[in-house]
């Protein structure tokens, strides 16, 4: 017998799928109005969203730990695909209004399987410099101004030294512990921690599930289906559903 929630999660992904093949519509019912439903207070901006490192060591959760829906997001920053999602795909900046308004928090695993797969190490420098701008409570910003200079996927371009001057572009982000965690790769066992995690995601020893890969309250979106992480209406419309569950 199929729970309530996980029947609402088949329904929110039956939705996305078929706005993609143009078969339905939204209810209107998306993640701003259903933060004012809460009854809760956004937060000014993404740089005013708190972020910490969970439990396990290698989680990032940015967002209210509050907030009702979690989704899960495994990418690596050399992907071009991640870097879809994250800024031209449209389900990027549709969880980020969610997570500015309280609706959905954000939780990262950070891979680094394309520095095997192609070469160079940039993946692992990003991965570690993500880490160092965690702890100086930059990760959401330092994220996105990655993806939004994302180097062609075959070219290392996420050198030591580009990093930092990509840091440079986020207010308060360069200190010199900042930069000495960048320049001695500080926090090399957690990259290593957030590869072995996201190949633990995967149905395969040692290889994770690709990335971009999304689970929303502990649904893991099929590859099937990733397709509802490029378009912005489909990925509201699963939003939508996800908070419903909380609310009704």
């Amino acid at each position: 017998m199929v729970s309530g929630r996980r029947r609402a999660w088949l329904v929110g992904v039956g939705a996305g799928v078929a706005l993609l093949a143009g078969c339905g519509g939204g209810d209107g019912q998306g993640p701003r109005s259903a933060g004012e439903q809460l009854g809760v207070t956004a937060y000014a901006n993404v740089e005013a969203v708190p972020e910490r490192l969970a439990a396990d060591g290698t989680t990032i959760v940015v967002g209210d730990p509050k907030a009702p829906v979690t989704v899960g997001l495994l990418e690596d920053p050399r992907c071009p695909v991640c870097e879809e999602f994250e800024r031209t795909g449209g389900g990027g900046p549709v969880l980020e209004e969610a997570v500015v308004r309280r609706v959905a928090r954000a939780q990262y695993t950070m891979a680094s399987f394309l520095d095997d797969r192609l070469g160079g190490g940039g993946s692992q420098r990003a991965v570690n410099a993500l880490r160092a701008a965690l702890e100086a409570g930059k990760f959401a910003e330092f994220h996105a101004v990655l993806y939004a200079n994302q180097p062609e996927e075959e070219t290392d371009g996420f050198t030591t030294a580009r990093l930092l001057d990509l840091a440079g572009t986020v207010p308060g982000l360069r200190s010199p512990a900042f930069d000495s965690a960048v320049k001695t790769m500080k926090y090399r066992d957690f990259v290593t921690a957030s590869e072995k995690a996201y190949e633990a995601k995967g149905t395969e020893k040692g290889k994770g599930p690709g990335t971009p890969t999304a689970e929303i309250d502990g649904y893991v979106i099929p590859a099937s289906a990733n397709g509802v992480l490029f378009d912005a209406d489909a990925f509201t419309k699963i939003l939508s559903v996800a908070q419903s569950e909380h609310t009704s």
